[in-house]
């Protein structure tokens, strides 16, 4: 066997969702070959990859079927996240990629969503930072367990600069660590926008994979803002499968939609889908309805994320400042991993499909 056998056999092994084979991609590596022994690296496009294990069956197999059958094949994995910006001396300089987390309206859990979605890609391997931009219930603190602190501060060519805190390997900002959490945060639009915009423009993020934006609910000056400022990657859209959810998320995808924002939609996830006891763990039970999220992203043509459960750990979690993905509440983080891997796949396939000069932009009258 040669370098050239090996790639002509790898030539073969698609990337699932590129749609391409991984040596025309680029994605294959440092190969080493010892008599039957082939080793091998393939550079994923994100970290958080679910379909690693896809990937690496359909190497071994293409190595084995084609060149020898009884090869011994190492498949090692490295990743390189891919984003199509071309600001990087801009807003964000260090962040490939930035996904705000959107709802139509509150209760629907759109901060315990984005809070496990950031934690959930850095445990995948990602790079990855956590703004909460619900300026008027920032629930970061609380959910994190950092309530009371107070982020740092530096100089940054004579420019004074915002430290995130760092916590479960990952960067965190909320208002809520910057104001007293017993005073109301009552400002008037202006306020709030130049809130968010130092939010962007003056924090040291650093090199990111993956910035996660809890936004505020419902559709307004914070998201503009956000649009305008923040090169957005794309959207999630967290809904709940009771009608009148569903009725306002639709809200949100209009907005973000072509009509009145260029903000690609990566997705939408259905969360509290089902309730499960933690004595039945088995048992499903569907007190806001069943599968409306679903139906609403075959409605939009949109990718269906996922959905996650309703379990009181969820809630104990948040409350005492360990999320779920922190617990060992297997299932639910195994509905959180596969979430996060989903948003990752999707980012991933419009970075590959969708051009720089596409990058979501406010569409003015």
């Amino acid at each position: 066997m040669t370098n050239d056998d090996v790639l002509k056999a790898l030539s073969s092994v698609q990337e699932p969702d590129l749609g391409k084979d991984l040596v025309t991609l680029n994605m294959v590596r440092d190969i080493e070959i010892d008599g039957n022994y082939v080793s091998f690296t393939v550079v994923l496009t994100t970290p958080a990859c679910p379909l690693k294990d896809k990937i690496k069956k359909d190497c071994v197999d293409a190595i084995k079927s084609t060149l020898n059958n009884n090869a011994v094949v190492n498949v090692k994995f490295t990743s390189s996240t891919t984003t199509i910006r071309t600001d990087k001396n801009t807003a964000l300089p260090g962040v490939k990629n930035v996904i705000a987390v959107v709802s139509g309206k509150g209760g629907v859990g759109k901060s315990t969503v984005s809070a496990n979605l950031a934690l959930a890609l850095a445990q995948g391997g990602a790079k990855v930072g956590l703004m909460d931009a619900d300026i008027y219930g920032p629930s970061v603190p609380i959910m994190f367990g950092v309530r009371g602190e107070r982020p740092m501060m530096t100089e940054v060519n004579g420019k004074g600069m915002i430290i995130p805190l760092d916590r479960y390997d990952m960067k965190l900002l909320s208002i809520g660590l910057l104001v007293d959490e017993k005073a109301a945060v009552v400002w008037r639009g202006p306020m709030v926008s130049s809130a968010v915009r130092q939010f962007i423009t003056d924090v040291q993020w650093g090199e990111l994979d993956y910035l996660v934006i809890d936004m505020p609910p419902g559709t307004g000056d914070i998201h503009l803002t956000l649009m305008q400022t923040a090169p957005v990657t794309g959207v999630v859209v967290v809904t709940t499968p009771q009608d009148v959810a569903l009725a306002d998320a639709k809200k949100g995808i209009a907005m973000f939609g072509q009509a009145q924002l260029n903000v690609p939609i990566i997705g939408l996830v259905e969360n509290m889908s089902y309730f499960t006891p933690a004595e039945l763990p088995d048992s499903k039970y569907y007190i806001f309805g069943k599968e409306g999220g679903k139906r609403l992203a075959e409605e939009y043509d949109l990718p269906f994320l996922g959905q996650i459960p309703l379990v009181q750990s969820i809630r104990e979690g948040g409350d005492i400042g360990v999320p779920i993905m922190m617990s060992d509440d297997e299932i639910t983080k195994q509905a959180f991993a596969e979430f996060a891997g989903a948003v990752a796949r999707s980012v991933s396939m419009r970075n590959a499909h969708m051009k720089s000069e596409e990058i979501a932009e406010v569409v003015e009258e």
